[in-house]
């Protein structure tokens, strides 16, 4: 069995490795050549922890396994990042564990590698400004990734507790894009490309603060009753996700589902859009939205590219289990 201890990953896997492996899964569910299994999330009634698993397989890349981990919101007290996770990759041969890998610098990599992807197949080519909603841990992954799928000449963001921005700021600044702080208002007006990227149980941007052109990737919708974006942006963009079943039940297209203003034949897979089934962006005016609801899939993909990595570069743990 292969050991990729969570201490290697930084060094080993890079985002374009994740948005190589990320966009390869994705089209390999849009052929059904890889599926989600049920997802597994409860809270386990100690340390106020949720914990669970995503899993599944694909046939294409031969990845069979499982991401078991959480959220501990007192890990923060100790040293420690809150959501914690491992992957377990097995051999789809035999069934055996083939690979254990740290799992937490990943998840934050392959849900940037999410969003670069709609990005790279969705936003227009001449895109400029990218807005960011959000400034937590997750969103200096995003703005790495997104980076290097257009050419930004500035990044503006908004945060409910604007003194995060600044290290936020920090990293535009090492990319060498200038970084504004702005009202929600300015942002929808000047961003091409918008990330959303929080934990918000409300609307934080309407449809009429959004200008013709922008693409949107929505990524902190992941749970029943989370919302980024109101529902009447949601029912005016042109949607895409990663898995519609998720988008329609736990993602941001839930709310517009539940109040009948789309339907899930309206939603398109974004591998589809990879491979050529259906269409991406179609007008220069379009406004097109990713729900970016996360899967197990894309946890199995850039674990896989880890253990592949490792075993190239001789840093792979090897035993007999």
């Amino acid at each position: 069995m292969i050991i990729v201890p969570e201490s290697a990953i930084g060094e080993l896997v890079s985002l374009e490795d994740c948005v190589d492996a990320v966009e390869k899964v994705f089209v390999s569910m849009a052929e059904r050549s890889a599926h989600n299994f049920p997802v597994v999330r409860e809270a386990i009634g100690y340390a106020d922890a949720l914990f669970g698993f995503k899993s599944g397989f694909d046939r294409e890349g031969l990845a069979l396994g499982l991401k078991a981990g959480g959220f501990w919101p007192n890990n923060a007290d100790k040293g420690l990042t809150n959501h914690q996770s491992t992957v377990f990759l097995f051999d789809p041969e035999t069934g055996r564990c083939r690979a254990v890998v740290g799992g937490n610098l990943l998840t934050a990599l392959r849900t940037a590698a999410a969003s670069a992807v709609s990005i790279k197949h969705l936003a227009r080519n001449d895109a400029k400004v990218l807005g960011m909603v959000g400034a937590g841990h997750q969103s200096s992954f995003q703005l790495r990734a997104a980076v290097q799928q257009r050419q930004f000449e500035k990044v503006v963001a908004w945060n409910y507790h604007p003194d995060m921005l600044p290290k936020l700021a920090a990293v535009a600044e090492e990319l060498g894009i200038p970084f504004e702080a702005v009202n929600l208002d300015r942002l929808g007006a000047e961003a091409d490309v918008i990330i959303t990227i929080t934990s918000s149980f409300q609307p934080i941007l309407k449809a009429s603060q959004i200008k013709p052109g922008t693409h949107l990737a929505c990524m902190g919708t992941d749970t029943k009753g989370k919302q980024e974006v109101d529902v009447a942006l949601v029912a005016a963009a042109t949607l895409f996700t990663d898995e519609i079943a998720q988008a329609i039940s736990i993602g941001e297209c839930q709310h517009a589902i539940a109040q009948g203003m789309i339907a899930p034949i309206d939603i398109a897979e974004i591998g589809a859009v990879i491979n050529g089934q259906k269409p991406g962006r179609t007008s220069p005016d379009e406004i097109t939205l990713f729900d970016g609801t996360g899967v197990g899939l894309q946890d199995l993909a850039v674990a896989q590219a880890a253990v592949g990595l490792a075993l190239a570069r001789g840093t792979a743990v090897e035993f007999d289990f």
